[in-house]
């Protein structure tokens, strides 16, 4: 067991990137990381011995995650009773606005396509190992990182979705 834990360890800071990445919520990512990670000892027997490693903890979290949403659908989502603080303090408001433009427009992407920009371009995964976190073809996550990265460009720059053009 001390073996596996060795193994695994490493990762987990990046599963939390990963996690918060998707939900925005340092609890519910906690929650969601340790979910992965019971998933993963207890189906260590499973995993393809040659795999990357790392390529399956992030395929588990995923998994689990597009569950959860997909749980959460059916029974509705409970509001919460308070608003929640921001629990970084940045020193510096110029970053302070960059980073949280950033995480809106992240959050205005299409599901599909911010999870391959977190991947690829956050966690450092290769196409590959992205796609196969995934569960989908190498020219998919090329072309919904492009999209991702051009919407991300898009937002960033203003334009928001939903605000339609004049055409002359």
């Amino acid at each position: 067991m001390r073996d596996v834990a060795a193994l695994i360890e490493p990762h987990i800071p990046a599963l939390r990137r990963y996690a918060w990445a998707l939900l925005r919520d340092e609890a519910a990512a906690d929650d969601l990381v340790q979910d992965c990670l019971e998933r993963a000892l207890s189906r260590w027997q499973l995993r393809r011995r040659d795999g990357n490693l790392r390529a399956w903890l992030f395929a588990i979290l995923h998994n689990r995650f597009i569950s959860d949403r997909r749980r959460d659908r059916r029974r509705g989502v409970p509001l919460p009773l308070e608003e929640g603080s921001e629990t970084a303090a940045v020193a510096d408001a110029e970053s302070a606005v960059v980073r949280r433009d950033l995480l809106e427009a992240l959050a205005l992407l299409p599901e599909e396509q911010r999870a391959v920009v977190l991947l690829v371009g956050v966690e450092d995964l290769s196409y590959e190992d992205a796609a196969r976190a995934l569960g989908i073809p190498i020219g998919t996550v090329m072309s919904r990182l492009s999209r991702g990265r051009e919407k991300l460009r898009r937002y960033i720059e203003g334009e928001r979705p939903g605000i339609l053009r004049r055409v002359k």
